[in-house]
């Protein structure tokens, strides 16, 4: 009787008797609801992450000193396991940069070198100015590029069409002669805010410097070539590679109660670009998913399946951390690996790829989510950079994702990435989602 009442319930779970009971896991996801939300604790900390040490970029002392205090704060939550693996990192540091237009008139532009762009020469390149709208219009103009500063503005259609500027730019405008590149900041709201990222050179194309300048002055400097004027800019950039540096992957565990040996993977990168503090991207995804093993563990839930929370690094200019992790723990029995880094705005979305024995499964897991959160999705296709060398060995692979309402990418790699930006609501409800679908996980699948 026990195994028909659940089956005509939830006949998706196919339960046997010996499974936990309905009522046991909607009990278990209503205390989680409302455990994630009795405090902002998560805010807190995500506060005292970005505030005190600042932005992480892979090799700084700053994510080092960040990564030693989230591993005194897991082993205070009381973890059953806590450690980190060694990682070597790339370390390219940023030193000064400096755009001035000088024609037709004078006028500071701000400026942020692409993570991995070489200096100028130590006294500053001097140059006209050649702005291009796409690749296209730089092809039909490259007899004009030779001795000039080439500068991108495409307009903003999306992160993934738009970011190719800021990764090819440089070789691209290398190879027609030009001496340095700027780019149009990859975001729809720049509010005169330039925004960094990595770029990419090539062996076969000398390597110029590269970097960001808001909308604002891209749009400036394109108005002044419309109308028949050349402008000429001062560009002076000093940049370091200082080539690998050590770093770490920082884990913590809840073990498993019945399938110890089955883990599931899930966090964030701790590591972000050196301007602003990364709130969003990734400090955010971090700490939600840091809240949610808590939350699990605070509540007295002991899971079937371990429960592995990681802190990546690296993700930003090399992932490395992925890499790492990959290399030490392909020959585990992952059932899931799960990443968060879409920004902390509502929830909407889980997103899931596997096989289609346990999407079934999965699919089956929104009508519980959706007693607390109606407009949240389970869907085809989740992943992460992150996760991303394990997902291609085979393992299943999922994400959170967020209705930003367009903004995340307003604050992506800029300045403007504090801890301001972050709703404590919105931090809670994405805490409470993933505690809540890795308890599923772990317990239904």
């Amino acid at each position: 009787m026990k195994f028909f009442l659940i089956y005509v319930l939830f006949p998706f779970f196919l339960f046997t008797a010996s499974d936990v009971s309905v009522d046991i896991i909607q009990s278990n996801l209503k205390r989680i609801y409302y455990e994630a939300h009795l405090t902002n604790q998560a805010w807190e900390r995500l506060a005292v992450l970005c505030d005190d040490y600042g932005p992480r970029l892979s090799g700084s002392q700053n994510l080092e000193r960040a990564l030693d205090w989230i591993n005194d704060m897991l082993l205070k939550d009381g973890f059953d396991s806590v450690w980190s693996e060694p990682v070597m990192v790339p370390k390219w540091v940023r030193i000064h940069e400096e755009c001035q237009l000088i024609y037709p008139r004078s006028k500071s532009i701000p400026v942020l070198s692409f993570g991995g762009s070489v200096s100028t020469p130590q006294r500053g390149i001097t140059a006209e100015v050649l702005v291009v709208n796409s690749f296209d219009d730089l092809e039909h103009k490259k007899d004009k590029v030779k001795g000039r500063i080439v500068v991108f503005n495409p307009p903003f259609e999306g992160y993934g069409k738009t970011v190719q500027y800021r990764w090819i730019g440089a070789v691209r405008a290398a190879q027609y002669g030009a001496v340095a590149a700027l780019c149009r900041a990859v975001s729809p709201m720049s509010m005169n805010n330039p925004h960094t990222g990595v770029m990419h050179y090539e062996d076969s194309v000398p390597k110029i410097p590269f970097a960001s300048i808001s909308e604002e002055d891209a749009l400036l400097l394109e108005r002044f070539q419309k109308r028949g004027i050349t402008p000429k800019v001062f560009l002076n950039i000093h940049t370091a590679d200082s080539g690998m540096s050590p770093s770490r992957n920082l884990i913590a565990e809840i073990r498993g109660a019945v399938y110890p040996n089955e883990i599931i993977a899930f966090g964030g990168h701790i590591d972000s670009w050196d301007v602003g503090s990364g709130a969003h991207d990734d400090a955010g995804g971090c700490v939600a998913s840091w809240q949610a093993l808590k939350i699990i563990k605070d509540l007295g839930l002991r899971p079937k399946r371990t429960l592995r929370l990681v802190f990546w690094v690296n993700e930003e200019n090399g992932l490395k951390g992925g890499i790492k992790y990959a290399e030490l723990h392909k020959h585990e029995n992952h059932r899931l690996l799960f990443e968060f880094d879409s920004g902390v705005f509502p929830p909407n979305r889980i997103g899931f790829s596997g096989p289609d024995s346990l999407w079934e499964k999965v699919l089956s897991f929104g009508d519980l989510l959706r007693k607390f959160y109606p407009e949240l999705k389970i869907q085809k296709g989740g992943g992460g950079v992150d996760i991303s060398p394990m997902t291609q060995l085979g393992f299943p692979g999922s994400s959170l994702g967020t209705n930003d309402g367009g903004k995340y990418f307003w604050y992506h790699h800029s300045h403007k990435d504090t801890p301001d930006k972050v709703d404590p609501k919105d931090l809670n409800d994405c805490s409470a989602v993933i505690a809540m679908f890795i308890y599923l996980f772990s317990e239904l699948i």
